[in-house]
């Protein structure tokens, strides 16, 4: 590791964007340097907090040759036009998911950055977490057997916690609602252990929250593998709430937030408790951000997979809204 952090600039400031800061802060690998929002009140807190130069504009971090990579948690529908001058300045991009809301920006965010020559790593950090971790390597050991099914659940509390006028509550900002905004991350979870998800049906309903966007959603997608899955996603629930079970035919892993995760194997009804060590899930995937500008990692999330992702969630809400199962490589088309 090299003895000087990389310089990057935070770009759009939200709850998110403190979030990433703070765990830039835990990290020697990153330092944020510089900021920039268009709210003069928000980039000076956030530069006060994170002890960096709140500036005027965001041509004067992307002409500062020192700053090598921009955190990006702008609103989903300025990714592209966000992403491209950065790209076009030779300045690395950590995106927060999703990549976009379609996926014509999607490509076009990948696609630039390809032939920029510059790096777009973007943030799931739910699959670096430490159970999913052991999980993965116990399928890779052949401790499952073959996976035939799994069901997960990422659920919160948000009636009067947010601003109706976020663009992360409008079907304009943040197209599928809760669908798209927290339900992604499980569904990348379970595409890294069952493998990629081939056709999906999903339905929404609103039922707490007021505004344009769906608070409950649910998917039944099938792999490639032939492996089923649920996802459950919602923000009407009386607290925060993760689940996940994985199924194979000779273990099954059993995953939630207040129990941690314990294993049951075929032919034995002793459920056992697998102790993993919490980790720094949203600090790792800014140390791998440095690591890939220093040329020494590739980003575990890159424009195509993120793209991929965004797909599962549009198929969703393309089922819901026209009532069928709709293939994945549909809307990739």
């Amino acid at each position: 590791m090299s003895s000087n952090p990389v310089r990057v600039a935070s770009l759009g400031m939200g709850w998110w964007s403190d979030v990433l800061a703070d765990a830039a802060g835990r990290t020697p690998d990153i330092e944020i340097v510089k900021c920039f929002t268009r709210s003069e009140d928000k980039r000076n807190a956030f530069a006060e907090k994170y002890n960096c130069q709140a500036v005027t504009s965001y041509g004067e971090i992307l002409a500062d040759d020192s700053i090598q990579g921009i955190i990006n948690t702008t609103p989903n529908p300025v990714h592209l036009e966000t992403t491209r001058a950065a790209a076009e300045a030779g300045k690395h991009v950590f995106l927060d998911k999703p990549i976009a809301n379609t996926i014509s920006d999607a490509k076009a965010i990948t696609q630039i950055v390809k032939d920029c020559g510059t790096i777009l790593s973007v943030g799931y950090q739910r699959r670096r977490e430490s159970h999913f971790q052991w999980i993965r390597d116990r399928i890779a050991e052949g401790k499952f057997g073959k996976l035939v099914q799994a069901e997960a659940n990422i659920s919160r509390d948000r009636e009067g916690k947010f601003d109706l006028t976020s663009w992360r509550y409008t079907a304009a900002g943040m197209p599928g609602g809760v669908m798209l905004q927290i339900g992604v991350h499980y569904v990348d979870v379970l595409e890294t252990i069952l493998g990629q998800v081939q056709s999906v049906s999903g339905m929404t309903s609103q039922l707490v929250l007021p505004g344009d966007n769906p608070d409950v959603a649910g998917l039944l997608m099938k792999h490639d593998s032939g492996a089923v899955s649920t996802l459950s996603a919602g923000y009407a629930s009386a607290s925060e709430y993760y689940l996940m079970n994985i199924y194979g035919k000779e273990m099954t892993a059993y995953y939630d937030l207040h129990n941690g995760l314990r294993t049951l194997k075929r032919h034995s009804d002793e459920v056992v408790p697998v102790p993993c060590e919490k980790n720094d899930a949203i600090a790792e995937e800014l140390e791998e951000f440095a690591a890939c500008i220093r040329e020494e990692a590739k980003p575990t999330v890159d424009g195509q997979r993120a793209t991929e992702s965004l797909a599962v969630i549009l198929a969703g809400i393309t089922s819901a809204k026209e009532g069928r199962t709709v293939d994945v490589a549909e809307i990739l088309a």
